[in-house]
C-alpha cells in the first residue's frame, strides 16, 4: 500500500488531533485510551503497515517515558519530602518577603526561568510544584489563584527550554546551522526573558480572572503538616538546587573540559536520572531525619508519593506514543516538502516552519531539529543571515500551540488538574505567546545584530 501524499497526512493529522479532543470533551474517555484510539485511526488512515502503528505507539510510550517516569517519580517523592517537613513553606515564606504578596507570580516566573535553564521542563516543574501549590493554598487575597501562579511558572521554565541553550533542541540547531554557541545563547536570553514575561506574569494575571480551578490529587499530597523542627531556607535551597547545579556544573564540563574521566564523572552526576536520585537521597535526611521523620514515616511519604501520579504517567506516555505515530506516519516529512520551498525572510521561514512541525508531530525537539535540517542549506547559500538569530526563531516555533499530542500539554494538565478545554486557553495559549514573543524578539535584534 502506497504513503498517503503529503496534503492528505496533514490533513490527517488535524483530523487525529480533532478526533482526540472530541473524545475526551464530548464523550468523556479517559485521556489515554482517546490518545491511543487516535493513534491507530492515523496510522490506519496514513496507511501505514498494521504492525509498524502499535510499534510506533509503543516506542513513543517508552521514550517519553523513559526519561520522565522516573524524573516524576523521585521529584515527586522530594516534593513530598519538601511539603510534609515543611520547606515549601519556608521557601514561599520567603519569596512572598522578597517580593511582596502582589508580585509573587513574577517571583516564580524568575525562579522558573533560572532554575529552567539548565534542567529539563519536567524536572523544574516537578521540583517547584510544591511551592507552587503552596503559596496558593496561602494566598491571602482571591486573585491569587493556581492559574495565575501556575502560568507565570510553566512559562518561565517553558521559555528558558525551548529558546536556550543547553536544552537539546537548542544545542541541535546550533550543530547543523553552524551557529556560535556562545552568541547563541547571549541572543536567547535576551529573547527568553521578555517572551516569559508576557506569556507568565502578563497573560497570568489576564487568564487568571477567567479559568478558576480546584487543586487536584498531585496538589494534595503536597499538603503537609506542621512539623515542629522545620529545615532552614539554606538547607532548603540547597536540596532543591542541587539537580539544577549538578545539571549545571555537567552542561558547563561538557563544554570546556576535554574528553576524559572527570568529564565523564560530571556528565555522569549530571544526568537528570543521577542528578534527581541524589537530590532524593539527600532530601530524605534534609527534609526527613532532620527534622524528626523516622523511617517508618519517610518508607510511606514515599509510598504514598507514587500512587496519585501514576494517571498522569498513562497520560503522558499515551501523549509521546500518538506523536510518535505521526511522525511515523510521515507527517514531519510531508511538511517539509510543502513548507521548503516557500519564500520568506530565512528567520521567519524557520519559525513558519518549526511551528508547522511542533502542530503536527507535538515534539518541540522534533520541530526543530527538522527545521534546522531543512534550513541549513538555505542558511549556508544566504552568509548575511545570523545562523545564531535563526537558531532562536526555529526554537521560539518550536513552542507554539502545545496541544494533545505533546506529552507536556498532559503533564500541565494533570499537575495543575485542568480540564482539556482549560489547559488550551491557558498552557496552549502560553505557549503560543512564547512563539509569537519570541519571533519579535529575533526580529528586533535583526535590525540591530548585523
Amino acid at each position: 500500500m502506497s504513503p498517503a501524499a503529503p496534503s492528505t497526512l496533514l490533513l490527517i493529522t488535524f483530523a487525529g488531533v480533532a478526533l482526540v479532543v472530541v473524545l475526551i470533551t464530548w464523550l468523556r474517555m479517559p485521556a489515554f485510551i482517546a490518545l491511543v484510539i487516535g493513534s491507530l485511526c492515523v496510522g490506519v488512515a496514513a496507511r501505514m503497515p498494521a504492525a509498524d502503528i502499535p510499534r510506533a505507539f509503543q516506542q513513543g510510550v517508552g521514550d517519553t517515558l523513559g526519561f520522565t517516569a522516573m524524573v516524576i517519580g523521585l521529584g515527586t517523592v522530594i516534593g513530598k519530602l519538601l511539603a510534609e517537613s515543611g520547606g515549601a513553606v519556608v521557601v514561599s515564606r520567603a519569596l512572598v518577603r522578597a517580593m511582596g504578596e502582589r508580585r509573587v507570580d513574577w517571583a516564580l516566573m524568575l525562579s522558573a526561568f533560572i532554575i529552567g535553564l539548565p534542567v529539563f521542563f519536567q524536572v523544574g516543574l516537578v521540583l517547584l510544584a510544591p511551592v507552587l501549590f503552596t503559596l496558593a493554598r496561602q494566598a491571602p487575597r482571591d486573585d491569587m489563584s493556581l492559574v495565575r501562579l501556575g502560568v507565570p511558572l510553566v512559562a518561565g521554565l517553558s521559555a528558558a527550554h525551548v529558546l536556550v541553550p543547553p536544552h537539546p533542541g537548542p544545542l541541535a540547531a546550533i550543530e547543523r546551522l553552524g551557529a556560535d554557541p556562545g552568541r547563541t545563547l547571549f541572543y536567547s536570553l535576551l529573547v527568553a526573558l521578555p517572551a516569559a514575561i508576557v506569556s507568565g506574569p502578563l497573560f497570568g494575571r489576564f487568564i487568571g480572572k477567567r479559568v478558576r480551578i480546584d487543586p487536584g490529587g498531585v496538589a494534595e499530597q503536597f499538603a503537609g503538616a506542621t512539623v515542629a523542627r522545620p529545615p532552614s531556607l539554606a538547607v532548603t535551597l540547597v536540596t532543591i538546587l542541587l539537580p539544577v547545579l549538578l545539571m549545571l556544573i555537567a552542561a558547563l564540563a561538557q563544554a570546556t573540559l576535554p574528553d576524559g574521566r572527570a568529564r565523564q564523572a560530571l556528565a555522569f552526576a549530571g544526568s537528570p536520572l543521577v542528578a534527581l536520585l541524589l537530590a532524593t537521597i539527600l532530601s530524605m535526611f534534609t527534609f526527613g531525619r532532620a527534622c524528626g521523620f523516622d523511617k517508618a514515616r519517610l518508607l510511606r511519604f514515599a509510598e504514598d508519593a507514587v500512587p496519585p501520579i501514576a494517571s498522569v504517567l498513562l497520560v503522558v506516555g499515551a501523549g509521546g506514543g500518538f506523536g510518535r505515530v505521526l511522525d511515523a506516519a510521515g507527517a514531519a516529512k510531508a511538511i517539509a516538502q510543502l513548507m521548503g520551498g516557500l519564500e520568506f525572510s530565512p528567520l521567519v521561514l524557520g519559525w513558519v516552519i518549526a511551528s508547522v512541525l511542533r502542530l503536527a508531530v507535538g515534539s518541540a525537539t522534533v520541530a526543530v531539529v527538522t527545521a534546522a535540517s531543512i534550513m541549513a542549506p538555505i542558511a549556508a547559500a544566504l552568509p548575511h543571515v545570523s545562523k545564531e538569530l535563526l537558531v532562536v526563531a526555529i526554537g521560539a516555533g518550536s513552542a507554539i500551540a502545545s496541544h494533545v499530542n505533546d506529552g507536556g500539554f498532559w503533564l500541565v494538565k494533570e499537575y495543575l488538574n485542568m480540564s482539556v478545554p482549560q489547559t488550551i486557553v491557558t498552557w496552549t495559549v502560553l505557549e503560543t505567546i512564547v512563539a509569537v514573543a519570541g519571533l519579535a524578539g529575533v526580529l528586533v535584534l535583526a535590525v540591530i545584530v548585523r
